[in-house]
């Protein structure tokens, strides 16, 4: 059984580091899936399964001799940094392309709390360093970065933090900012969630009522959402006009999937003269139905399918890379193709075919016409499940390579000895936001499915998460219990809870923010989904999840800048 013991305790061989994350991994992911009360850590229980795996061979004294970690330290930090750089650039895919969309209207307001939020979280977590904690120990102040980071839940700027500190060369003898994060991050869980339900209480809010508001007021885009009617040719003006002068007159985008004249059903394109009494089945945006009726005519019920009418629909994959980023005008389907695209289907929601919008590979058109000529359309726009199937590794790691070149770029700021860069946290996350939302420019295909996207980001996180647990769990224990542990939880709680009620008071009051969306602006601005569980389970609709997704990508953009920039700044310039 000698070969068995070797296993565990030979810790520069390949069978033992596998198996040591193998383990680590596994028992982390499954003491991840219960649940105290409505909440579960998920897979951050990683990092704690690390400590403990971590702290009983430093106990035993079965560790490296080099790092005194249970594996070789070279090894753990290479598949720490590597973990890491796979979950931001997943993750700056995912948000790339609604990043700089949710500045606009809505999301301006919603985002600037959240940055408000950002703004105070460092605000409070330095007037607790300079009160409580030792100002004059160099680790200080990247203990309390790490404290921070465990208080917002927010393990990527523990990544950051932890290059920063590489990058300065602080030596922090048996410290790890992975053991500030860990007391921190429990309490920080139960902070969001508790700052969320005390922001009700404070402001009085009623949920009855939020709901009512919630039910009155349409949360999607009156103009993306596609309207269905069939109209009957009222309007004498339009006698031998055709669509492209009627889409003139109208000053309005629609689209006519069935025009019928006489006893004849066609799918109609811009030349197609117009006659009193002509019938018409049109898709417009929703905001522009009531203009559209007025001009035409009157609306009537028509039985197309009864009618017999030589013209199917079909929903069409987008799956050409060459089709990518072409607005719906540049591809001439009614004039070239001989179809109409009613409505566009993207990451579940239904939008309206207007000629600026933008194609990306995934969507799902509604294209209609005749058979052949949607077979046609088919061709071009590609309908190739399979080749969705199959993740674009290459633009992957094209990305990865070009963001680690750009976040290794010095910029030299006055007053700071050491250049600032970006590294290996924020040089991809930044290539990876510009690629999600500008790549279609440069013909690149960054799409990948959701679940191709979530097994990446997994993967990335947990190995970077069991890392930094297997390498804060040899000196865990006397950081607790004879160090200052008890000191970073209650000062994470601080740093999570104060500024949530502040800002939560002040969306609610000042800014008159439904109590379901300030919900979800909350869990996203901390970037936590045991949050938003929370917010999902209280809300009987999506106002939570918008407000989640509208300030996530801006959120985790300064999260993980902030917490590299504090260490790079202040230790650089020798305010620590």
């Amino acid at each position: 059984m000698e070969w068995f013991q070797n296993l565990f305790t030979v810790t520069d061989s390949v069978a033992h580091v596998v198996l040591l994350y193998s383990l680590v991994i596994a028992v982390g992911v499954w003491l991840g899936k219960i649940k105290f009360g409505s909440v579960s850590l998920g897979v951050t229980f990683v990092l704690f399964a690390g400590i403990v795996v971590g702290h009983i061979y430093n106990a035993a004294g079965i560790a490296d001799a080099d790092g005194g970690f249970a594996c070789p330290a070279k090894v753990l930090t290479f598949i720490q940094d590597f973990g890491l750089i796979l979950f931001v650039y997943c993750i700056g895919l995912q948000v790339g392309p609604g990043f700089f969309q949710s500045f606009k209207k809505e999301g301006l307001r919603l985002n600037l709390i959240t940055l408000g939020i950002v703004a105070l979280n460092i605000i409070t977590m330095l007037v607790l360093y300079f009160l409580v904690f030792d100002t004059n120990d160099p680790t200080s102040l990247p203990m309390a970065v790490g404290v921070l980071c465990g208080a917002v839940t927010n393990t990527p700027g523990l990544g950051a933090a932890q290059e920063a500190i590489g990058t300065l060369g602080i030596n922090m003898g048996n410290m790890n900012i992975a053991s500030g994060y860990a007391c921190a991050y429990p309490l920080g869980v139960i902070g969001i969630i508790g700052a969320t339900i005390a922001v009700r209480y404070l402001c009085r809010i009623k949920l009855e009522k939020e709901e009512e508001e919630i039910r009155m007021r349409q949360e999607d885009n009156p103009h993306a959402k596609p309207h269905h009617m069939t109209l009957r040719v009222k309007n004498h003006a339009l006698e031998g006009k055709n669509f492209g002068q009627l889409s003139q007159f109208l000053g309005r985008t629609f689209v006519c999937t069935h025009f019928k004249q006489g006893d004849e059903i066609i799918t109609p394109n811009k030349d197609t003269e117009i006659h009193y009494g002509d019938e018409l089945m049109t898709v417009c945006a929703e905001d522009d139905a009531e203009a559209v009726l007025a001009f035409i005519g009157e609306e009537v019920e028509v039985d197309w399918k009864a009618e017999q009418a030589p013209i199917v629909s079909k929903r069409i994959l987008v799956t050409k890379p060459e089709v990518n980023g072409k607005t719906f005008g540049n591809m001439h389907f009614s004039s070239i193709y001989g179809v109409n695209v009613t409505r566009i289907t993207r990451q579940g929601m239904d939008l309206f075919a207007d000629r600026s919008l933008r194609i990306q590979i995934g969507d799902r058109l509604m294209v209609v016409g005749p058979e052949d000529c949607v077979n046609r359309a088919a061709r071009v726009l590609g309908n190739s499940i399979k080749r969705l199937d199959h993740p674009n590794v290459g633009a992957i790691f094209l990305g990865i390579l070009v963001g680690i070149v750009f976040g290794m770029i010095p910029f030299q700021f006055p007053g700071m000895a050491t250049p600032l860069k970006l590294g290996i946290a924020g040089g991809p996350l930044v290539i990876a936001i510009l690629a999600g939302a500008y790549g279609y420019k440069f013909h690149l295909v960054t799409y990948t499915t959701t679940s191709a996207n979530l097994l990446l980001r997994e993967i990335g996180l947990i190995l970077f998460l069991a890392s930094v647990g297997i390498k804060a769990g040899a000196n865990f224990w006397n950081t607790v219990a004879h160090g200052d542990g008890l000191m970073y939880v209650w000062v994470g709680f601080l740093i999570t809870i104060i500024p949530l009620l502040i800002m939560g008071v002040v969306a609610r009051l000042r800014f008159k923010m439904n109590y379901f969306t300030l919900m979800g602006v909350i869990a996203g601005s901390t970037t936590d989904p045991p949050a938003l569980g929370y917010a999902n389970q209280t809300a009987n609709n999506d106002a939570a999840s918008v407000g989640y997704s509208t300030v996530y990508p801006l959120a985790m953009f300064l999260r993980i800048l902030v917490a590299q920039a504090l260490i790079l700044f202040l230790c650089a310039s020798g305010a620590a």
